[in-house]
């Protein structure tokens, strides 16, 4: 079929986005599966998943629900309605959750016993002794905090906190003893019955719930012995144990523990607020109190009380979670935390490496002045980049400093500098995105602190967020005033830079600091330059310069000329972007995408995407940078962005592209890409129908991309900090992986 009579918009070319995101929390899950890792970082891993599947619902899931209750019926790019996506999802999240519980019930707990370390659920199978130290634990530090909460015809059913856990209980009062204020012989309200003269099982019992504090540990480490080896219970179990102690006069008929989760996504009419900060404080606190998207329950809870939670929060069967285990596995990672057990913990990961070209001592801004640095966290410390702020605040020839935040840490350090640069006299202003997910409380925090100081705060804009990675620093020099430049992958945060892969850029390079002048006379103001020398932006841009560069891929293939496109990032969703590399593999480019999460393409199908291939790295670090490398007929050109190929990056935040120029730079990028092309130890191939293979190793040299950039930045900090002035990059045969 002809290129130009192909409707590549066809559904059967695309996956759904959602089911796609549920096979990357799987790949996540094969982690905790693969008993190459060592035990405790499966077990990490595990915890992971469910952190993940617990936001997945509250922004996701809750999104489709309201869709499917507005009767919105559009269908996605894979054809599927809102109800068609709803449906497939919770089966999914269904499917999903027995793997979790097999993989912690068949593996994980087996084996950690087999290490000495043992999780007892019964808590009837302990000695006089465990008994006793778990009875005054639970009157000394449990019970006095506990608010056992009734519901009856007079106490509605209490609003239950979003991932909160509970323990739901079925009570009957002693025959013995006199009425109790759980049952008053009131007339219920729904039934206009007397409680008393109702001879149905449903009104037999009454209800009651308690939450498990938050506040304390939910891990209980028992005294042990060589013998015994390390033993832990949950707190949940202690409290069912002695349940009856806060219903007193009452017996106990059935107990468990349920959790909810519910609607995160926060409903801001922008265009409506005259304050965004005050409307945004006020959905906040809407967030604990929004609809129920998930009931959790564990295996053999009481059918009357389940359907009794169910009534109370108004769900139906679809939304029912029945989990073989301990409800919220997100405690695992408060296990990975256990004094001991070191061999059983990953190590073989180098602690972040000094950047070469920052030599200890030297000048920040004068090495920067030498030439443009490429930063490689988290194998290369992120150290510069709060360097480079805390510098600027007590630098005399610094006069202004301007940066965008849309994630910092809990006690960050560059926002502690941006406000000392205020302090000292320097013009400061700081975009701080007060619409980042999951960290709105915690950026108005830090807004407020840098108002104080006298920084001037900008608080996002207007139906837009912004996502990008930018510092500018203006100095007064002796040749004139310089700019100098930060860009990004990844969000100023000391804590995560540990943990996620990003890329940087420091230069002082005259284009892109005018670039950046305009970037922030836009965010501050309506000035829109003319034209851009180096940056590219969205949403005002940045889309099609990523179509132009696909489409010139297409016609180079077309001429015969050499046509590759490599393309790093997190997510790739578009449509535009998916329709643009159909046509240009069925054109002759090839083209290899490193996707972490969603990808909605379709590889491998034949006549449409044979010269494209997908794969996903999951490993120790979370793969969060995005590099795009376009082969432009024997004239490479690459780029770095904050951006990924989605429409909200693309059309509903602001983001920066950043080309990358020099050629050692250059070198090192592509080397990024090549070594991820051919990990065969943390990589999974997609197939066309949406699902994930590891690679296949047999024959094949065993490389670990993440743990190589470990080593190989362990050997630059060493060697090239003996020619602090090269700036050229030269690849090193690369350490591999050696087979266990």
């Amino acid at each position: 079929m002809a290129a130009e009579t192909m409707n590549y918009r066809n559904p059967e070319y695309y996956i759904n986005r959602e089911l796609s995101w549920i096979e990357f929390d799987r790949r996540c899950l094969s982690e905790a599966r693969n008993k190459e890792n060592p035990l405790f970082e499966r077990l990490k891993f595990l915890s992971i998943t469910a952190s993940n599947l617990d936001e997945f619902f509250q922004v996701r899931v809750a999104s489709l629900q309201d869709m499917v209750q507005a009767g919105y019926k559009k269908k996605d790019i894979a054809g599927l309605s809102a109800s068609e996506q709803l449906s497939a999802v919770l089966s999914a999240a269904q499917t999903f959750m027995q793997q979790q519980y097999w993989t912690l019930n068949r593996q994980i707990i087996p084996d950690l016993e087999a290490q000495g370390l043992v999780m007892v659920r019964d808590l009837d199978t302990l000695g006089k002794g465990d008994l006793r130290f778990i009875e005054e634990y639970f009157n000394t530090n449990v019970f006095p905090v506990l608010t056992p909460m009734a519901v009856d015809s007079s106490r509605p059913f209490p609003l239950i906190r979003n991932k909160s856990l509970n323990i739901g209980a079925l009570l009957t009062r002693k025959e013995t003893s006199s009425p109790g204020i759980l049952n008053t012989g009131k007339k219920s309200k729904k039934s206009g019955k007397s409680d008393k003269s109702d001879k149905s099982d449903k009104m037999k019992y009454e209800f009651a719930t308690v939450q498990v504090p938050g506040v304390l540990p939910r891990i209980l480490l028992l005294p042990g012995t060589e013998e015994t080896g390390r033993r832990l219970v949950l707190l949940e179990d202690v409290i069912r144990r002695f349940l009856p102690r806060l219903f007193v006069n009452y017996e106990v008929k059935c107990s468990s523990p349920y959790r909810i989760l519910r609607s995160a996504d926060l409903d801001i009419a922008e265009d409506e607020a005259e304050d965004l900060l005050k409307e945004i404080k006020k959905q906040l606190k809407k967030r604990q109190r929004g609809d129920a998207i998930r009931l959790e329950v564990e295996k053999g809870i009481d059918g009357q009380l389940s359907e009794l939670l169910m009534n109370e929060l108004k769900l139906d069967k679809s939304f029912f979670f029945e989990i073989d285990g301990p409800l919220d596995l997100t405690y695992l990672m408060k296990a990975y935390g256990i004094d001991g057990f070191d061999d059983l913990r990953e190590h073989r990961y180098a602690k972040p490496q000094p950047v070469p070209e920052f030599p200890a001592g030297s000048d920040l801004f004068e090495q920067i002045h030498k030439g443009d640095v490429f930063l490689h966290h988290p194998y290369e410390t992120f150290d510069p980049v709060v360097k480079f702020v805390a510098a600027a605040a007590v630098d005399p020839d610094v006069l202004a400093i301007k940066q965008t935040l849309y994630r910092v840490s809990g006690n960050s350090p560059i926002i502690a500098a941006l406000a000392r640069a205020a302090e000292n006299g320097k013009q400061v202003t700081v975009l701080v995105e007060l619409k980042a997910r999951f960290d709105e409380e915690n950026n108005i925090v830090w807004a407020n602190e840098l108002e104080k100081a006298g920084c001037h705060v900008i608080y996002g804009l207007q139906n837009l967020k912004t996502h990008s990675k930018i510092t500018l620093v203006v100095r007064r020099e002796e040749d004139g005033i310089r700019r100098y430049v930060h860009l990004g992958t990844g969000n100023y945060n000391d804590s995560t830079a540990k943990l996620y892969t990003d890329v940087g850029l420091m230069t002082c390079s005259d284009p892109i600091g005018e670039d950046a002048t305009a970037v922030f006379n836009m965010l501050s103001g309506y000035s829109e330059p003319r034209f851009w020398n180096k940056l590219s932006l969205a949403p005002l841009w940045l889309k099609k310069r990523f179509i132009h560069l696909i489409s010139r891929e297409e016609r180079h293939a077309q001429n015969g000329e050499s046509a590759r496109i490599i393309a790093k990032m997190n997510s790739l969703c578009d449509p535009d972007i998916m329709e643009a590399l159909y046509k240009a593999s069925c054109s002759g480019v090839k083209i290899e995408l490193i996707v972490r999460g969603i990808c909605c393409i379709r590889p491998g199908v034949p006549g449409i995407s044979e010269n494209i291939s997908v794969r996903s790295i999951v490993g120790n670090f979370l793969e969060h940078s995005r590099i795009y490398y376009f082969e432009n007929g024997g004239s490479p050109e690459i780029y770095a962005a904050s951006a990924d190929w989605m429409p909200r990056n693309l059309d509903r935040r602001v983001e920066i592209m950043f080309p990358l120029e020099d050629s050692g730079i250059r070198e090192k990028a592509l080397h990024i890409l090549q070594l991820e092309l051919e990990d065969t130890v943390k990589a999974h191939i997609m197939r066309p129908d949406g699902t994930y293979d590891r690679v296949d190793r047999r024959g094949k040299e065993l490389i670990n991309s993440q743990l190589i950039f470990c080593e190989e930045a362990v050997k630059e900090a060493k060697t090239l900090m003996t020619d602090r002035d090269n700036r050229t990059f030269i690849p090193k045969e690369p350490v591999r992986a050696e087979e266990e």
